[in-house]
């Protein structure tokens, strides 16, 4: 018999403590529609609009001295961050308005090459920009994605699940907000981009959360199907007993790579790699502590006894 991550037959008392995870849930949530609202993301460029450079100096400098070569050039405000290890001596600088934006580049290296001298050349590597305008659909669109794909991830669910019962959709959307709501909050405490790409790593997290919540779910169908006398809290915390260990494993494995990405990965990866990983932690917790016990909820206040909620195909 081969080793095993979690013992056979352990019985962990997950929906009796149900009612804990749920408040500290809705506590985490409110503080990070908090943060949301009075401090808000760090939209990159794709959002905010605005340009972009990267730029590399053949000796050290900072931020300052950067912000004092480029006054001259009329731009509005400029924010400058380090990109990657200290010794590249590399930094995005972000521009709010530009308005010859085909020269951009050429003009920022002429302006630093100047104000530094031959001590210290200066070097565009990339210039981004995107519209105001532009990047106020983007970000509304992006909005409009990550509700439209929590919404019919739940519808999907509640159609799956109808046999057991339809609570499983309402369940698995509060888990989904749950999600994204912990995950928007981490973004804006750790004051990284808010761009596409992150944008795609939470639409990711969405996923992997729906899809570990219908192992779940699959599983209490299956044991309601066959313990039809139990209660549907016994049943449940029996299914998530019961596939422990697949989450463990799964969840575990992905947490290295992102970890690994997180360290290893360099500025431009670092928010995607965040944001799955916080998003995989948290949307395991949700499969467990959240659409569980949303079921629950539901089934005790419309008065649904066992047997009419476990009547499977």
């Amino acid at each position: 018999m081969g080793l095993q991550l979690i013992p056979p037959g352990i019985n962990l008392d997950f929906v009796g403590k149900r009612h804990f995870f749920v408040a500290l849930s809705t506590v985490i949530n409110l503080a990070a529609i908090l943060l949301l609202l009075f401090v808000g993301l760090n939209y990159g460029v794709d959002f905010a609009g605005g340009s972009l450079i990267q730029v590399k100096f053949d000796k050290a400098t900072n931020g300052d001295q950067i912000r004092k070569a480029l006054t001259s050039m009329d731009v509005g405000e400029i924010t400058v961050q380090d990109f990657g290890a200290v010794n590249l001596n590399q930094f995005l600088v972000r521009f709010e308005k530009v308005k010859n934006i085909g020269s951009l580049g050429k003009r920022v290296e002429e302006a630093l090459n100047e104000s530094y001298g031959a001590s210290n050349h200066a070097e565009v590597l990339r210039v981004e920009t995107v519209g105001a305008k532009v990047g106020r659909d983007l970000r509304l669109d992006g909005f409009m994605a990550v509700a439209f794909a929590t919404v019919f991830m739940g519808i999907y669910i509640a159609i799956r699940f109808r046999n057991v019962s339809w609570s499983f959709g309402a369940g698995a959307v509060i888990a989904l907000i749950h999600d994204v709501l912990v995950v928007t909050g981490a973004l804006v405490l750790s004051r990284l981009q808010f761009d596409l790409t992150t944008l795609a790593g939470l639409l990711t997290v969405i996923g992997y959360s729906v899809h570990d919540t219908i192992i779940v779910s699959d599983r209490i169908r299956e044991d309601a199907a066959q313990r039809r006398r139990e209660s549907l809290e016994s049943v449940m915390n029996r299914a998530i007993n019961e596939t422990l260990s697949r989450t463990l494993l799964t969840s575990g494995t992905v947490l290295v790579v992102l970890l690994a990405l997180l360290v290893l990965g360099g500025p431009i990866l670092r928010p995607f790699a965040f944001t799955l990983f916080i998003g995989i932690i948290t949307g395991t917790y949700s499969s467990i502590y959240i659409a569980g016990p949303v079921v629950l909820y539901w089934e005790k206040g419309h008065g649904a006894n066992r047997g009419a909620a476990s009547r499977a195909a």
